[in-house]
């Protein structure tokens, strides 16, 4: 037998074990798919040929005067509010969980939730900073609070996180090696051979991304998902506005919080995304039921999840 057919015999078999590698490091490879969704990540191979965009106005008097109770109390702020809410849609709407690799969909291992933050608070020219945190089961508010402005803290402490190390190491590279080196990272994580440990501290491998405008005193944008990392959903929420709603057949002036959806539809249809949305809204109309934490005794202490929709 030849060296030259030896070798490409070698290469043929590790190519198809490669391609055949469905385990990753931070999901779980879902096997039972209608047909049509498989044949998805084929057609529509990227996530901004693949996104569905939702407009959400809801309304926030309560969720306002939540806040300004809870940030008296424990510190808590809007942002806080919308990660607490998005766990509640993803923990209740677990399929809505997943993302896709490689042209398959995993389950992710755990919800992951990512937001953007100013590095310096009252300096508008600050850079911002793109924080992942994991949310854990039985948690309640108040640590889930804490636990934020611990990373928060550490964010604008000066100190440079692994975010900066990684940045500065790449723009040490000239042009065409870190367009190589970029290419090469992205053919490992299609091939799920990228490991852990750049994976777990990227703010863009998560179950979404949030990003707080209205403490800027800003609207909302449809945003793009990116096509590096893998977040399936993007929710950009924006000042609360006073606006005209329709209550009861009467227009009546109402504080409104906008908030823009970017999903990505290959993992889940647009009617279960929209189940996670009421999920979602229903904290904000409603946080001190699902939130609690406000009580002098502690009795309305709970976990944000799990816990009863129906309660």
């Amino acid at each position: 037998m030849s060296t030259p057919w030896i070798i490409g015999s070698a290469l043929v078999v590790l190519w198809v074990l490669i391609k055949s590698k469905k385990s990753r490091p931070d999901g779980t490879f879902v096997k039972k798919l209608h047909p049509y969704r498989q044949i998805m990540q084929y057609v529509m191979p990227t996530r901004n040929e693949s996104v569905c965009y939702y407009d959400v106005p809801i309304r926030a008097e309560r969720l306002e005067a939540y806040v300004e109770k809870a940030r008296a109390r424990f510190g808590a702020n809007m942002t806080h509010c919308m990660l607490a809410a998005g766990f509640i849609a993803l923990s209740g709407i677990p399929t809505l969980n997943r993302f896709v690799v490689g042209r398959r969909v995993y389950q992710r291992d755990g919800v992951w939730m990512s937001f953007s933050m100013k590095r310096q608070k009252k300096n508008r020219a600050a850079k911002l900073s793109v924080v992942k945190l994991h949310m854990e089961e039985g948690e309640s508010f108040e640590g889930l609070v804490a636990r934020i402005n611990d990373k928060i803290g550490h964010e604008r402490s000066g100190k440079k996180t692994y975010a900066d190390k990684e940045y500065a190491l790449f723009n040490l590279l000239p042009r065409p090696f870190l367009q190589v080196a970029t290419a090469f990272l992205k053919w490992l994580d299609f091939n799920n051979l990228l490991p852990g440990s750049f994976i777990r501290p990227d703010a863009l491998y998560t179950s979404m991304v949030i990003a707080n405008l209205g403490s800027l005193n800003m609207s909302p944008a449809f945003h793009h998902l990116y096509e590096w990392g893998n977040a399936p959903l993007f929710l950009m929420v924006g000042a609360v506005e006073d606006r005209a709603v329709i209550e009861n057949g009467v227009p009546v002036a109402a504080r409104v919080l906008p908030i823009r959806v970017s999903f990505d539809e290959r993992i889940e249809d647009g009617l279960t995304c929209q189940k996670g949305i009421e999920l979602f809204e229903q904290m904000v109309l409603d946080p001190e039921r699902y939130l609690g934490c406000l009580e002098e005794d502690g009795s309305d202490v709970h976990p944000i999840w799990p816990q009863s929709m129906d309660a």
